[in-house]
């Protein structure tokens, strides 16, 4: 069997997963969906990855982004990678831009 094509339990959970992301309406209720779904790690690792591709995108240098963040090189440089050939980073950034103000919760 070709293990590079997902079978179709992966297809239908993938599916499901996309719905429900899409279906995030408003800022608490991704806090809820995120807070079900995620450890406080997995949360903090993927805000992370968000923050410095808003960084990138706003024209930080590796160099700034380690002072902020403190990521390791080998984070920088997939998230790097993604900015620069990827689609989700800059399409989900741009449109976050134009929303609301950012507030910690």
């Amino acid at each position: 069997m070709d293990s590079s094509k997902p079978k179709k339990k992966n297809k239908e959970e993938f599916s499901a997963f996309y719905d429900a992301l899409v279906s995030l309406d408003s800022r608490p209720l991704a806090k809820d969906f995120l807070d079900d779904l995620l450890s406080d790690k997995e949360k903090e690792d993927i805000a992370e990855r968000v923050y410095i591709a808003k960084l990138f995108l706003e024209g930080k240098t590796y160099n700034e982004i380690v002072h902020i963040t403190h990521a390791s090189s080998a984070t920088l440089a997939r998230i790097s990678k993604c900015v620069k050939n990827g689609k989700g980073y800059r399409k989900v950034l741009s449109k976050t831009a134009q929303n609301t103000p950012s507030s910690e919760d």
